[in-house]
């Protein structure tokens, strides 16, 4: 057996833990640039620390998700105020225009020298600037992986700039920095955070450290997406989420996903729908078609035996079954309200 796992340099998980952030960011510097989302107001407490402790700042609000322009743009604006440092505090969106923007702040020239399928694809010729990860959604797991997804409008496709260096050197979760996402928004990242625990779980690369954390992310999941939706002030439901979230950002980077993610790429290229909606509405057919296609081909599968795992740990039963866990996501899908894709436009 050989596998490798790499993750953020260092990552700080509790309620509370964003006021540790200014005095950790001094160490990289005094001139930040923060990434935020479109409501700039949610930002104001860590920009107010971050004055305090004598960091200058420059804002630049990410509105829905990252194109390469908006990566350009803000890569451009953070050489110009003499950024040594990036901060992203906001949903998956905004952690992955940070986290492009950190690479291309130290890395000049062409965005599509380094852009997977539409560009050449070339390694980073140096390390990003260093990037501090605060997600507000427990859906993405983006502060701890390698990866920043672009849209680009112009191909109808989104694709990712990707680099080992490009793991943030630190990633604070904490999960009271989710309680005021409304219910919709909690079904969506909810069940994109579900997915990029199980997806990496039945991967032909998973390994015994992504096994661990995908389990752990499975069972929280199960038992605590639901209770956030129903009321977000829950705050055990809120914690178990944010960890159901950031272990599949651990998963996804050393193990990989699988055909939900194939799909959601190119679907949310062509359609405005955000990706935490298109992962939710895929699951439950891409896991029963998965399911199936491995009953009817490979039924000694150890990948449908996982299926049988996934069933236990999220019914928790423990004579349930794949088909079990399918009928289970597909009952949760639905009392999720999770919105078809016809709503988008796609037909």
């Amino acid at each position: 057996m050989r596998f490798e796992f790499a993750t953020a340099t260092r990552i700080i998980f509790g309620p509370g833990t964003v006021g540790e952030v200014p005095s950790l960011a001094a160490g990289f510097g005094q001139r930040a640039f923060v990434v935020t989302g479109q409501n700039q107001a949610s930002a104001i407490p860590l920009l107010e620390q971050l004055n305090g402790q004598g960091i200058e700042f420059t804002t630049y609000p990410v509105t829905g998700e990252p194109t390469t322009t908006v990566a350009l743009e803000g890569a451009w604006q953070a050489r110009k105020v003499g950024a040594q440092m990036v901060i992203g505090l906001g949903g998956g969106s905004v952690l992955d225009a940070g986290k492009a923007i950190a690479a291309l702040l130290t890395n000049s020239g062409d965005l599509f020298d380094y852009l997977e399928v539409i560009g050449r694809g070339q390694p980073l010729k140096e390390p990003s600037a260093p990037y501090i990860a605060i997600p507000t959604t427990a859906g993405t797991g983006a502060e701890v992986t390698r990866n920043a997804v672009l849209a680009s409008p112009e191909h109808k496709v989104k694709v990712s700039l990707r680099s080992p260096t490009m793991l943030p050197r630190l990633a604070v979760v904490d999960p009271e920095l989710t309680y005021s996402m409304p219910p919709a928004v909690t079904a969506s990242t909810g069940l994109d955070a579900l997915t990029q625990v199980m997806e990496p779980y039945v991967s032909h690369l998973a390994n015994p450290l992504t096994d661990a954390v995908c389990r752990q992310g499975i069972q929280r999941a199960g038992r605590s997406l639901r209770r956030a939706f129903d009321n977000g002030q829950d705050t055990e439901a809120r914690k178990d989420m944010a960890l159901a979230s950031l272990f599949g950002g651990l998963a996804l980077a050393n193990a990989k996903l699988g055909a939900v993610h194939g799909f959601a790429g190119p679907i949310g290229g062509m359609f405005p729908a955000p990706h935490g909606a298109i992962c939710a509405r895929l699951l439950p057919f891409v896991m029963e078609t998965n399911v199936n296609a491995l009953a009817s081909r490979e039924p000694d599968s150890s990948a449908l035996a996982r299926y049988d795992d996934v069933a236990r740990l999220l019914t928790g039963d423990d004579t349930a079954r794949s088909a079990d866990g399918v009928a289970w996501v597909q009952e949760l899908s639905q009392a999720l309200a999770v919105p078809p894709l016809s709503d988008f436009g796609m037909t």
